[in-house]
């Protein structure tokens, strides 16, 4: 039997909650508190419910063994509470990455996430009814491509998308990303400062804005400061790929003195390739990333790279998202954070005296 609390009726287990499973309104009538009060209580933690009513409610729902149903509770609100994530290329560490700091930036906002993974050579758009079938609140989108069509569509409809550190100019997508552009540029300028004059790039597919902008803003800068343009290498962006591009590179008999790779983890894969075959980093060889992952700050690889300000990408996200959840007609935006250069010990120090 459940023991009766202070002020509050009691049900027997032979009573009216004999063999079936107990709601919420049995919890109200324990805690002798009204049912919206239940709900607000279990909802989000009971921020705007008294102490002592918060711990009436949170004692009867344990005694009765409640859990909230959160699918009934769904159809009630018309919202889930979830939230979609759309990734691809798993094999770079950077997606993981953020998928984990997403996660948990979601559930600190009481939501969760349901992540869904593309294949490099699939589009969004293949996936788009399946994800939507699952009545996510809304979608953040990071491996979108120029061929997206059907996501401008259905963010055109109302549905609330924000792409990730992608861009698709002239679509009607709320978007956060770094400056792309600016880090090439950053890039190039770190390179020619310290006296290179043979250049390579390992860039991936040009349907990713990412690549295609990091390797403009190099390609364009090298040229403004009156360099010779790079050799290029269009790869995934995964550790073998590097490895593999800086075999078709450095195996050149012109192979190139500075390198930049669209990712870090290309970037590692160039690294183990040089020095398995006793080219110096950065004596003979300078290598530069992009992002910033975790594995780049690690000794063996002490990576010279540009950094993107995640953390802060993804508040923005989040807050522009929980906007269009609320309004569906808020106005389409585009928020661009700058980036960092983070010098390690990948790339020979600005100002040296020519290259190799």
């Amino acid at each position: 039997m459940v023991k009766k609390r202070s002020g509050a009726r009691h049900l027997t287990a032979n009573g009216d909650t004999s063999g079936r499973t107990m709601t919420s309104v049995d919890v109200a009538r324990i805690a002798g508190v009204s049912q919206s009060t239940v709900s607000r209580t279990l909802a989000d933690g009971g921020s705007n419910v008294a102490d002592a009513t918060r711990a009436r409610v949170l004692a009867a729902a344990a005694e009765l063994g409640y859990t909230p149903n959160a699918i009934a509770r769904s159809l009630i609100t018309r919202q889930t509470n979830i939230v979609g994530i759309v990734a691809t290329n798993l094999a770079s560490p950077f997606q993981p990455y953020v998928i984990e700091k997403f996660l948990g930036a979601l559930q600190r906002t009481g939501r969760q996430a349901l992540v869904f993974t593309t294949p490099p050579d699939q589009e969004v758009d293949d996936i788009l009814p399946l994800i939507l079938q699952y009545r996510v609140d809304g979608l953040i989108v990071t491996s979108a491509t120029l061929a997206s069509t059907h996501l401008d569509a259905y963010a055109r409809e109302g549905t609330p998308i924000i792409l990730f550190n992608r861009s698709m100019p002239g679509h009607h997508i709320t978007t956060v990303c770094c400056d792309n552009v600016q880090g090439g540029r950053m890039v190039a300028d770190r390179l020619v400062d310290a006296g290179h004059r043979r250049f390579a790039c390992i860039v991936g597919s040009l349907n990713w804005s990412t690549a295609r902008d990091r390797e403009r803003g190099f390609v364009e800068r090298l040229a403004e400061r009156g360099a010779p343009p790079p050799l290029r290498v269009q790869a995934l962006y995964s550790y073998s790929a590097g490895h593999e591009a800086a075999g078709a590179l450095l195996e050149r008999d012109d192979p190139p003195d500075a390198l930049f790779c669209g990712s870090d983890i290309v970037a590692l894969g160039v690294l183990d390739y040089a020095r398995a075959r006793g080219i110096r980093v950065p004596d003979d060889l300078s290598v530069i990333g992009f992002d910033d992952i975790p594995m780049a700050r690690w000794a063996a690889y002490a990576l010279t790279t540009i950094r993107q300000p995640v953390d802060e990408m993804i508040a923005t996200t989040l807050d522009l998202l929980a906007e269009r959840i609320a309004n569906p007609a808020a106005p389409v935006v585009t928020r661009v954070f700058p980036v960092m250069h983070v010098e390690r010990d990948s790339a020979r120090p600005s100002g040296h005296e020519g290259g190799q």
